[in-house]
């Protein structure tokens, strides 16, 4: 299973337009490879580079139908759920890191068995609950960006 940009490569710079200093959306997304069996499919974009020691969660997206291979850039898989990231906003919040110190930000994709009981707004340590024992599969693209 891969995920994948067209917007940045891997361990690449993010271009500002998906961070706070641009237009704060999300980067479009490639899937590739999902695993047979798969019921959906779940991200978690975050940054273990914030402040304070303190793992940043940007994004958080479950029940994508397995049958994606495309998330557009401003935009979230149809009838896929959102939850609160640590800006507390349902939905994409972009990289913001302080000026200076440039921050990776794992953009986390797994494979699930199931399709999760999980409604709006469900905060990460939620998510990471509900998969628990269901992932399939998982993979990864990092991403950097400096102010």
């Amino acid at each position: 299973m891969l995920i994948l940009s067209p917007s940045f490569t891997g361990n690449g710079k993010i271009p500002a337009k998906f961070t706070c200093d641009g237009g704060n959306i999300n980067p479009e997304l490639q899937i590739q490879n999902i695993p047979a069996g798969t019921k959906s499919l779940a991200l978690i974009l975050d940054d273990p580079d914030a402040t304070r020691g303190i793992t940043f969660t940007h994004w958080l997206i479950w029940n994508i139908d397995p049958e994606t291979i495309n998330i557009k850039q401003e935009s979230k898989s149809a009838n896929s759920i959102e939850g609160l990231n640590d800006a507390q906003e349902i939905g994409y919040t972009g990289p913001c890191p302080p000026v200076g110190k440039p921050h990776r930000y794992f953009f986390k994709l797994y494979a699930l068995d199931i399709v999760l009981d999980l409604k709006s707004g469900s905060t990460k340590a939620e998510l990471e609950t509900a998969i628990n024992s269901h992932v399939i599969e998982k993979t990864e693209l990092i991403g950097i960006y400096e102010r």
